[in-house]
Formats: C-alpha cells, structure tokens, sequence
C-alpha cells in the first residue's frame, strides 16, 4: 500500500521542529550567557563606561607656598598670593557668540573679534582673559551666559617689590617656576593640586549633592624661609647699584654669607628685574642670577687658594722663602708680575699675597712639582680645585640654572703647563662668585667646606671637612689680614675688628681666543669680624672705567662701603681683649 501523503507530511515536519527549536535553545542560552557575562562578571566595567558621559574632572588647584626672609630674629614674607581669575568659555554651549563677546568687551574691555573667535572654537576650554579682579569676575558671571564661566587662580605677589627679584625667580602664566628659588623649589612649592570627580546633567553641569562624588583636598606648597636678612639685602642692592654708577660699570655682583655655616645673608647683582613685572623684560639674560650662574675668571683673588693649598700639601711652610726673577719663562709663555712688583728679589709666601704676585704663585705650583711644572704638578693643584675647594660642579645652593664651572684637564690638551701656571692666579678656569666664596670661607673658618645655602635649616651642611687644618686656618686668617694692614690700609677698620682679603683684577677673553689688552674685571674676596671671621664678603665689578687696576680701584672700594654698611648697622663681634 502507498503512504498517504499526509504521513509524508508529519515525518518531514517533526525533524523540522527539533532541529529549529534546539536552535532556539541555543540562541536563548547564548544571550542568557552573555546577559549574565555583561550584568555579573563585567558590571563594574560597564558600570563606569556608562557613566563616563557624564563623569568628569575638575582640578582645584594647590595654593603655592609662600616664602619669607629673615629680618632679625622675625620672619618677614617676601613673596604672597593673591586671588585673580581665569575667565574662560565652553563653545560647545555658547548659543550667540557675538552677544557673549559684547557683553564680557563691556566688563574687562580687550578685543570683541578674539573673544567672538575663541567662543567658537573647536575646543571644549576656551581661555578669554587671565588676571582679572574679583570684581570683574563676579560682574561676568552674574551675566549667567550658559558655558561662559570664571576660574579662580594664584597669581605671586612682592610685599618688598622687586628686591632679590634675581634670587627669587618668578612664576609663569602656567604655575611653572622659573629661574632662582621659584625654579630650584618648583616641586616643593607648587604643592599637588586636588580632584573633583563629579556627575554631570545633560549640559555638563556637576551634580554637587551627588553622593557618588569623590574629592581629593589640595596639599598647598611649602612654606619656604630664606637666610637672607631683608635689611641686609636691601642696603647690598642699593650699594650696588650706586657703586657701579660711580665706576662706570654696567654689571656686577655682591655676596655676603656666613663662612662658619654656609648661610647667604645677601646675594644680588646688578642689573636685574621685578619679578612682578617679569613680561616686560626684554632681555631674558637678567633673569639669571649671575652670583651662581655667570663663571669667570676670578683673577688673583685665586691666590687666597693656591697658598693654602701649597701650605697645606707641604709644598711650601710659612718660613719658605725664594728668589723670585719677576717672570717665567714655561713652554713658549712667560708669567709676568705687573710693573709695581718692586723686581726681581728674594721673596716670603706672605709677600705673594701682599703684592700679588703672579710668579710667586707659579712658584709654588713648581714646589707641587718637585721644584717645576709637570704632570705631577698638574694633578695636584687639579686634585685641590676639584676635591677641595670644589670647583667645576654646581655646589646644590637653591637656585636654577647654577653653572658648574670649568676647571681644564691636567693630562689632556695643549700647553698645560703654561695653561695651570695660569690657574694658580685665577686665570684660564671660570668659577662662579658663589663657588670662590664658599672655598675661601673653608680656608679661613678651620677648614670646613659648608654648602651655601638660602634655605633656613637646623642643620649646617658639611660637605666636606679638613680642607686645611684649624692652625693652618689661622696662619692663612693672619697672612689676609697683613695684606690689608700692608696694602690696603684704606680698608683697615678701627675698632677691634679683624679685615682680611684679596683683590683681583682679571683679563678678559675674546671670542676668538686671547685676551682684551684693554679690558678687566674687578674682584674681592674678603671678610670681617673679631676672633673669628662673621662675614665673608665676595665682590665682582665687570669692566669699570677707572684709574688703576680693576680690583684695587673699583672692587675694593666696594668691599670697604660693604664693610661699614655692616659695621653701621649690624652687631659685628670685636677682637677679644
């Protein structure tokens, strides 16, 4: 018999239906996994990617630390903040852009066309204005102009207005410190700034109450206190300044630090800036402080530390005495004293500091060698410049851009015998003031090397201790002292007060090589007090127009005016009856 065909019909459709609703089954048990991956497994991801539409951040910026000086025994704030704003819009909810530019013209003035232009940029942070009053800022945003908007910021401020302007350095239009303290301290003193972390409605407005807000409290900088002594700053600018008028100079430096600790009691040069008015500078040199970042060649003020180090290597005793031909022949160069040495004659180490003699600094680099110039000689001297007295690194005082110097290499080059006879009188290396300073203070305070510092510490920074020896400190004290008794009277105080120093009077170098026969730098190094030094000094006067040599004519004029400025208004200690 022949199947009927509806039995065709149900043997065909039966499979059908399983096979289509296994398939379902399939399909269903899919999304029910995938539902549970996404609504378990991956909530939290897809939790925070739904809300990153309407999460957003918002920074609340540090207050920058302030930083005083001392004045005395208070402390006296020489750089503040003061609250100014940011006006700013978002162009995406900026509606009529030349109604809103009219209306901020009218309020802060400045250019219609620039505010129309930015309120329809392509961003969503269009900076308007920078720097404007609280006044002006509420005026704005009383307008209630949807996506225009104010932002309070800190902007520096100079109870004491421009002093120690180079010192201090400034701070840009982007928080970041520049140059001086401003710079060296950035990290320190800009502080970490907070978050706020907000809901936000349709228009991108943060929903305060929201209890999902998270908050981050800003860490305001650093309160910093600086070792200079306001009064004393002061009155170093100001002598500065007026001396280099009366010798004709166009720049120069002056240093007072405490050579028992490292301490900067004054430090400026001259010319310099406001850092409040920082835009306005045309020549961004002046914004270098030139006492730890211009290096020089000192001159013979060097001498203070090649007779130490010839005192103290054994090279030489305080009894020695030479015959001194008032020049040397070495290579193909001569070593020439200038023409008031009084000739050729048999000289003591005390002379060569009293009539600064350029042969007998080359005398004594000879004694490091055994009785001449050569690699031993070389080495040793090098050793001294680097590893005691520090030359050629930065010495870490807190300021940018501190320059490291150049102290040449004993063993490689030309000439070197000629080039270190050179360097034991303070020519053919440069040093800033600020390392000569701080190696002259640890030869006359017994022999500490302490780092300069302008940061209030309770603790002194040795870096480095027995450069010479407490008596050997001593002789070097008495040597300076019969220089200024014997050669500078007119730098003797009366009193009871101990001046000890040295001139230098330094040739300048020409791009091309050589020196200018025409054109010196004037130096002092010097210090005051009574049993012990209280002061060190360090003067630069750069290319004064004077009679006589730079160091004696116009550095140590400057050096004597500082002296009396102490004496008259500072309690300097007297020699002990």
């Amino acid at each position: 018999m022949r199947p009927k065909a509806s039995d065709n019909y149900v043997s065909f459709s039966i499979p059908r239906l399983r096979v289509l609703y296994g398939f379902l089954l399939v399909v269903f048990a899919i999304f029910l996994v995938r539902l549970f991956y996404l609504q378990v497994i991956r909530h939290d991801y897809y939790k925070k990617a739904a809300f990153a539409g309407q999460f957003k951040e918002y920074q609340i910026p540090a207050e920058r630390g302030i930083i005083l000086a001392k004045d005395g025994e208070n402390e006296v704030p020489i750089v503040l903040n003061e609250e100014v704003f940011t006006v700013f819009a978002d162009p995406k909810y900026i509606n009529d852009p030349g109604s809103a530019s009219e209306k901020v013209l009218s309020i802060i003035g400045g250019d219609k066309s620039k505010y129309e232009n930015l309120m329809k940029a392509d961003t969503r942070y269009s900076v308007l204005a920078k720097k404007i009053n609280k006044d002006n800022a509420k005026k704005i945003d009383d307008l209630k102009i949807k996506g225009l908007g104010t932002r309070a910021v800190s902007q520096r401020v100079y109870p004491q207005g421009g002093m120690a302007g180079q010192l201090l350095g400034f701070v840009d239009d982007e928080g970041n410190g520049k140059y001086g303290i401003e710079q060296f301290l950035d990290k320190k003193l800009r502080g970490q700034e907070g978050q706020l972390k907000a809901i936000t409605d349709a228009q991108g407005v943060p929903l305060v109450s929201n209890e999902d807000n998270v908050l981050i409290e800003p860490k305001n900088g650093d309160r910093t206190v600086l070792s200079i002594d306001i009064s004393m700053q002061k009155r170093a600018e100001d002598l500065l300044k007026k001396h280099l008028e009366e010798v004709k100079s166009k720049s120069g430096s002056l240093l007072i630090m405490d050579p028992n600790s490292g301490e900067i009691k004054a430090m400026t040069n001259y010319p310099t800036y406001n850092p409040a008015e920082f835009s306005k500078v045309q020549d961004p040199k002046v914004f270098n402080n030139a006492t730890v970042s211009e290096p020089l060649e000192v001159g013979s003020i060097m001498k203070t530390l090649t007779v130490a180090a010839g005192l103290d290597s054994g090279a030489i005793t305080t009894n020695t005495s030479y015959y001194d031909p008032s020049f040397f022949k070495i290579d193909d160069a001569t070593v020439r004293n200038v023409e008031e040495d009084g000739g050729a004659q048999t000289r003591t180490v005390p002379d060569i500091l009293r009539f600064s003699l350029n042969t007998g600094a080359t005398y004594i680099l000879m004694q490091m060698g055994g009785g001449e110039i050569n690699e031993t000689a070389r080495l040793k001297w090098n050793d001294y410049l680097l590893n005691r007295f520090m030359m050629g690194k930065a010495t870490g005082i807190e300021q940018g851009y501190e320059a490291d110097g150049f102290v040449p290499s004993p063993t490689e080059g030309f000439g070197l015998n000629i080039q270190y006879a050179n360097m034991a009188f303070g020519q053919g290396l440069n040093i800033t003031p600020i390392q000569m300073l701080s190696a002259f203070s640890a030869t006359i305070n017994g022999g500490t090397y302490y780092q300069p510092h302008l940061v209030v510490s309770k603790d002194k920074k040795v870096v480095k201790e027995h450069i010479v020896s407490p008596d050997l400190s001593a002789v070097l004290r008495g040597m300076h002292e019969n220089s200024v008794r014997g050669n500078y009277t007119f730098l003797q105080r009366t009193g009871g007060y101990n001046v000890g120093g040295k001139t230098g009077t330094a040739e300048i170098t020409k791009p091309g090589g050589g020196y200018y026969d025409d054109r010196f730098n004037g130096t002092f190094v010097g210090y005051i007090g009574g049993d012990k030094p209280q002061y060190a000094i360090m003067v630069v006067v750069n290319e004064p127009k004077v009679d006589g040599y730079a160091g004696r004519a116009a550095a140590a004029p400057l050096f004597g005016k500082t002296i009396d400025m102490l004496i008259g208004n500072y309690a300097i200690n007297r020699v002990s009856q």
